[in-house]
């Protein structure tokens, strides 16, 4: 197993070193959802909500929040990403919405939080947006799906 990288030999938290290593291309996917009553889903669907389009509107929240990440997480680099892309798909089925994140960088660590931050603030605006009509709106299964780049190579979520 390894070690947690966070800390010092002494236990403090401290910002990793990432000096010394390669600038490689990376990418990271990420996915989760948020299900809610058929009716929140219907408004959504069919751009009837009064506040606007929603996904439109948690698509640029998910994209600042990437930006943004550095700024929330203590320990976390900043990083000049290249791309953040964020897709949501409806599934009627399960009465909930998909929202998937790439985000990719040219740098010398990955992308994996700035796109799990991604996929976490596009959902949780899409419950801002929704509340008033739906409280008991669930956001879930937020995940790492895929990394590609730097010296731990390629991951899959199988």
């Amino acid at each position: 197993m390894t070690l947690l990288t966070h800390f010092n030999s002494s236990g403090e938290a401290h910002m990793v070193d990432v000096g010394h290593k390669a600038v490689t291309h990376r990418i990271a996917i990420t996915e989760g959802y948020i299900q809610m009553q058929p009716e929140t889903l219907h408004l959504i669907i069919t751009n009837q909500h009064k506040k606007g389009d929603v996904l439109a509107i948690a698509r640029i929240a998910g994209i600042m929040a990437s930006k943004k990440t550095a700024d929330l997480i203590p320990l976390c680099h900043p990083l000049p990403l290249t791309q953040v892309e964020i897709s949501f798909g409806i599934e009627a089925d399960k009465n909930r919405i998909r929202c998937q994140t790439t985000v990719k960088t040219n740098g010398q660590t990955g992308v994996e939080i700035e796109a799990l931050n991604a996929t976490q603030i596009a959902l949780l605006t899409v419950y801002d947006m929704c509340k008033a009509v739906d409280r008991g709106m669930v956001i879930q299964s937020v995940q790492l799906v895929e990394k590609s780049g730097g010296k731990s190579g390629h991951w899959l979520r199988e």
